[in-house]
């Protein structure tokens, strides 16, 4: 009969400028589809070259061999019989395109270019490319010699056309035109075309993926037909990890789910629908058709080939499946991992050296190194060739095959304490006691003899001794004195990761990592070139309270106890000193704001794009129920002051996984001065400007206002007793609650403090007029004042803002 349709999508894990590699996946993933069944196979976006190439796209090479790779593809038997879309930058006249190069059987049948690119947040695809701004529009695209010769075509179609085979009609998207406001799949839809195809290089951020699928279902929710997502992933060169999530979805249900986060190079995906469903679901919805009527259509390239079989009564059809999504915490254990794994076999080198100080932060990093370890040894078991030999070239070992996490954790990852003088026992044990459950090789140190010697060259060359404010120095001596510690640190890390395997006896060198996480890096809380500095940074796209969750489903998951010690412990670096034995410094103290108050200023500024301004503006809403408009405004001034002061670091930040849309990394993803006007006169000055108490405008008989009053509140013109001042306060402060709430009770009690410089508005008969604006330093006239309050806020509490 011809209704039934099996096709492919896939998740590759491609690697930028991997031409081999590349094409050996390519390879592999078709021949896949085809033994499954599949007429029809689309993989990710620039999949040839692979989508990380950047400015490399700007070299003719990388078109050049893109186009050999095509070619191999072209003549390799795996690719005939089946209808295959694959990725790669096209020059059309002079101009270059991210395209989807479509061909069967040695022919190609349509070069489709990208219409929208993505160009915000880590995307700058308009650097490197041109989007196709002809729509519905095609052109006769010359093919290069070498292709020319090997399919006999001296002209292919170039544009936005859309394929008609015996059996139904197949468009094309490309990534972002997904997620656009006016998507081709739409007027495709409507057209006729029943296989919508997305080749994507969508890359991982914490809670994505519900975004993805909800976009994907819900296009084929109003408009039917079947869509199929081919995405990238694992880490292809950078600070980006692409999570596959690679799908098949029909008439808004999922037919077919590929993992988020797995070390498989190659997955493929592939479902049997039946056109008619699409038909009959489209038949239904009259308001869709109706449309349809009226659409523009689309050129149609002619193909003389069939997804279906002639008979396929008897071919079983694919069931819709349940989206399982990952909790925020699983994320976290799975997708930095497999950057992690990526990292360190493409990098060719032996294992990670972490420093561990016993905190949430190293702690955090160290269990993802076990995490990763657990996925290897999973995926062994599974029978996974491919990481069964890279692991085994890692421990330089060619027999070695991983059994349990621990053991394979105590060769690849190397633990170290660096205790000084102002570090504590308890984190001294937490860190021991962490390691031996994770298995790594562990070694505890004392920096103190190379702390006192750098210092004493100081001393010795200026004559002068540095000391901690704790005994008796000042705030530049002291802030001098930590940074020497954590600068130590550094050093003696990199040392220990070129050499300690060496020590051991043992091949290679070891893979720095850095534990600072995104909340510190957005303030600079950090030592420029302390251990933040590092080979690759795990969390430092993942915030603290994200990174608590993940430590404490670590501990229920993995069954690490010693992280229960670590959670419970107050966040510290341990660079002053003690005191009486116990930890003096804590990093919300340091900081001066909380770890939670951090996660929202970051947000705030990146993701509403709000200056501090409008940062105040917005946190005088979602905290009016905590703060008052003063604490408000001197929250958003030191936060920004601090961030400005302390911009500088991010050029040098370590290059971290990118997990958070609020990442203040300086590489690409959020470009910002790192000089800044750190007093910020302008803005601060606005800030000012709606803290302090503002005139009604609105003129109000002054007899409504006085039944507010208490009973017992003076309201003449005489000196009251200070016995009758402090009575007619609190019962003014608790009558301004009532009317107003808390916030209305906070901002009274401000306005009525005695050592406040407030405005005094004088009465004429009954009415309350804004003018006539003097100072009264003192309380003798704080009852008027107390009066004109209760006066304001029954007159209008909004005009106000309570």
């Amino acid at each position: 009969m011809g209704r039934k349709v099996t096709v492919a999508t896939c998740a590759l894990n491609q690697w930028a400028l991997d031409f081999e590699g590349n094409l050996q996946r390519i390879l592999k993933s078709i021949e896949i589809a085809k033994s499954r069944g599949a007429k029809y196979r689309i993989g990710p976006e620039l999949e040839i070259c692979g989508y990380g190439c950047w400015d490399h796209y700007y070299e003719s090479d990388t078109l050049l061999h893109s186009l050999q790779v095509l070619a191999d593809l072209l003549k390799s038997p795996v690719t005939q019989d089946i209808i295959c879309d694959v990725g790669m930058p096209v020059m059309h006249r002079n101009v270059r395109y991210n395209c989807r190069v479509i061909f069967l059987n040695r022919r190609i049948l349509l070069i489709r270019p990208k219409m929208a690119l993505a160009n915000e947040a880590n995307y700058r695809e308009l650097r490197w490319f041109t989007p196709w701004s002809r729509s519905r529009q095609v052109e006769e695209h010359f093919l290069p010699r070498m292709l020319h010769d090997l399919t006999k075509q001296k002209t292919v179609p170039f544009g936005d056309a859309v394929l008609a085979t015996w059996d139904t009609c197949i468009g094309s998207e490309v990534c972002e035109e997904l997620w656009m406001p006016q998507s081709p799949h739409v007027d495709m839809g409507l057209d006729g075309v029943e296989i919508i195809t997305n080749a994507s290089g969508s890359h991982h951020v914490l809670r994505k993926a519900h975004a993805r699928v909800d976009l994907v279902t819900m296009a084929t929710t109003k408009n039917g037909g079947i869509y199929l997502l081919a995405n990238q992933k694992g880490c292809d060169g950078d600070r980006l990890y692409y999570d596959g999530c690679a799908m098949i979805a029909m008439n808004g249900s999922i037919f077919a789910q590929g993992s988020q986060f797995s070390l498989d190079d190659v997955e493929v995906l592939t479902a049997t629908l039946d056109l008619e469903d699409v038909r009959s679901y489209r038949a239904e919805i009259s308001s869709r058709n109706l449309a349809a009527s009226r659409v523009n259509p689309y050129p149609r390239v002619k193909v003389d080939f069939a997804l279906s079989c002639h008979e396929d009564l008897l071919e079983p059809i694919s069931e819709p499946v349940e989206w399982k999504y990952h909790r925020p915490e699983e994320e976290i254990s799975l997708g930095p991992a497999c950057w992690l794994w990526d990292y360190l076999r493409r990098s060719q080198q032996a294992g990670f050296f972490l420093p561990l100080s016993g905190g949430v932060d190293s702690a955090a990093t160290a269990c993802l190194i076990y995490s990763m370890c657990r996925q290897v040894c999973e995926a062994v078991v599974r029978g996974n060739q491919e990481v069964l030999t890279d692991i085994r070239a890692i421990v330089d070992e060619s027999s070695y095959t991983p059994q349990d996490p621990q053991e394979l954790c105590g060769r690849i990852l190397t633990t170290c304490y660096m205790a000084s003088e102002n570090s504590s026992q308890e984190t001294c044990n937490r860190a021991r006691e962490l390691a031996q459950q994770i298995g790594s090789h562990h070694i505890s140190l004392n920096i103190d003899a190379a702390v006192k010697a750098i210092v004493g060259i100081f001393s010795l060359v200026t004559g002068k001794s540095p000391l901690f404010a704790a005994h008796g120095g000042g705030s530049r001596e002291n802030l001098a004195l930590q940074n020497v510690q954590a600068r130590i640190r550094m050093v003696l890390a990199y040392l220990f990761a070129q050499l300690s395997l060496w020590s051991r006896g043992a091949h290679g060198g070891l893979l720095v990592l850095g534990s600072a996480n995104v909340d510190e890096s957005l303030l600079g809380y950090l030592t420029k070139y302390d251990c933040s500095s590092a080979d690759i940074n795990p969390i430092g796209g993942i915030s603290k309270t994200d990174l608590r969750a993940f430590v404490q489903f670590c501990m229920e998951h993995f069954r690490l106890p010693a992280l229960q010690g670590i959670l419970s412990a107050p966040a510290t670096a341990e660079l002053e000193p003690l005191a009486n034995g116990q930890v003096s410094q804590t990093d919300e103290d340091d900081m001066g704001m909380t770890y939670s108050e951090l996660s929202v200023y970051g947000r705030l500024r990146k993701i509403a794009k709000a200056g501090p301004f409008s940062m105040f503006c917005k946190l005088l809403t979602m905290w009016k129920d905590t703060c008052t408009p003063r604490q408000v405004a001197d929250k958003v001034k030191q936060f920004f002051w601090k961030y400005s002061v302390n911009r500088h670091k991010m050029t040098t930040l370590t290059p971290a996984y990118h997990a958070e849309s609020y990442s203040p990394d300086d590489n690409r993803f959020d470009l910002r001065p790192f000089l800044y006007n750190t007093r910020w006169p302008w803005q601060f000055r606005c800030i000012e400007s709606q803290v302090e108490p503002t005139p009604c405008l609105l003129q109000q008989p002054m007899s409504t206002c006085w039944p507010i009053l208490p009973p017992s509140l003076p309201v003449g013109r005489g000196q009251p007793s200070l016995k009758d001042r402090k009575s007619g306060k609190e019962e003014l402060c608790q009558a301004v609650a009532s009317l107003a709430g808390v916030q209305g009770f906070a901002l009274a009690q401000a306005w009525v403090g005695e050592d406040k410089n407030i405005c005094h508005y004088p009465i004429h008969g009954d009415l309350l007029f804004p003018e006539e604006k003097r100072p009264l330093p003192h309380l003798h006239c704080g009852f008027r004042r107390c009066h004109l309050v209760i006066c304001i806020l029954s007159a209008s509490c909004e005009a106000i803002g309570l």
